[in-house]
């Protein structure tokens, strides 16, 4: 069953039974070793999943839930871990939909949920989005119109004595902050492992290619015209560009993020085996934003 969160369409299933989370993993051709995000109706239903809540998840989850954002803690017993990934760890998180809440209150158990897409490739954030990848491989499909916010939710791991961002997403780094009081470090790698941290990940088929913004129209021009057919993430700056499809970026952050994933899309779509774009200013959503481009843009297998 796909079911729409504020981030993106979430493919769930039952987090505590085994073979039902073994069908995700073979719905989207996800590695078993990748762990899942267990989604709950409710911070208070957070101790039944962890084996421990520092006062630091609580501070967060209050100031947070209903919300993108994940904590990893330790894994609580009823959490098998088919779900973990086989790891002693585990992310929660309560999502920011009606259609999501209410699922979840009338289940009455967590529901691991990834993004429901094939493994790597783009993230939906409309249900027909998801039909379009996923087809028959889905039971049904609950459709909460488009995801307001577009990219997935900021993982946070609080099982150590500092916390840190594993993975940039809805909440900012800046939020996160201003509540804790301190500054969190947002690390390339870690020993925890997470959704989102696979070199390539958010991928459309056209390969993507990151450079200056002020390099963005020289290069897309080159790659015309030496045979490509060029999808352009044009920078607000610029009036044209010489490519085959053009997406001209949003001066909000807040637009941006919410339209990554159709853009990457659309591009797709009109036939583009080039896509060429720069990263924006790494501050507030901008983080979530160029974490998402630089994995589309990884080394693909």
């Amino acid at each position: 069953m796909a079911f729409p969160t504020e981030t993106v369409y979430g493919l769930g299933a039952n987090a505590e039974d085994p073979v039902a989370v073994a069908r995700i993993f073979a719905a989207k051709g996800r590695p078993p070793s990748h762990p899942l995000i267990v989604h709950i109706g409710g911070a208070e239903q957070l101790p039944d999943w962890a084996d421990e809540v520092p006062e630091t998840a609580r501070l967060l989850a209050e100031s947070f839930w209903p919300g993108p954002m994940a904590l990893v803690l330790r894994r609580g017993r009823r959490v098998p871990y088919e779900t973990t990934g086989g790891l002693e760890t585990v992310a929660v998180r309560v999502p920011d939909h009606p259609v999501a809440l209410e699922l979840l209150a009338a289940f009455g158990g967590g529901v691991a949920a990834p993004s429901a897409n094939r493994f790597g490739s783009v993230s939906p954030t409309t249900a027909d989005h998801v039909r379009a990848e996923l087809g028959d491989a889905v039971d049904f499909v609950l459709d909460g119109g488009p995801c307001q916010v577009g990219v997935e939710s900021t993982i946070v791991d609080v099982t150590g004595d500092v916390p840190a961002v594993l993975r940039p997403g809805g909440v900012t780094r800046e939020d996160l902050e201003a509540v804790l009081g301190f500054s969190l470090a947002v690390p390339e790698t870690s020993h925890v492992r997470v959704p989102g941290q696979h070199p390539s990940h958010y991928a459309p088929r056209a390969r993507v290619v990151l450079v200056e913004p002020e390099k963005v129209v020289v290069e897309a021009g080159l790659a015309q015209e030496s045979g490509h057919r060029v999808g352009v993430f044009l920078p607000p700056d610029f009036d044209s560009v010489d490519a085959h499809a053009v997406v001209r970026v949003p001066e909000s952050m807040a637009a941006y993020a919410r339209g990554l994933y159709g853009y990457l899309r659309e591009l797709d779509q009109q036939g583009c085996d080039l896509i060429i774009a720069s990263l924006p200013v790494e501050a507030g959503l901008g983080l979530a934003i160029a974490n998402r481009l630089r994995r589309a843009a990884g080394p693909r297998d």
